[in-house]
């Protein structure tokens, strides 16, 4: 099980309206959304073990 760390993370409105309307068309919530683009972008340049 992989270990969770807590950040506040301050975003424009619009850029957090957009991200709300993409995780709920994926049923994500927004953390989920936000942690899914992250590992993907991790994994695509290279930064993480696949």
């Amino acid at each position: 099980m992989s270990e969770k760390k807590s950040f506040v993370l301050r975003l424009d409105k619009k850029y957090f309206d957009a991200l709300e309307k993409w995780a709920a068309d994926d049923f994500r919530s927004v953390n989920g959304q936000l942690e899914y683009i992250i590992a993907k972008a991790l994994k695509d340049n290279k930064r993480i073990k696949q």
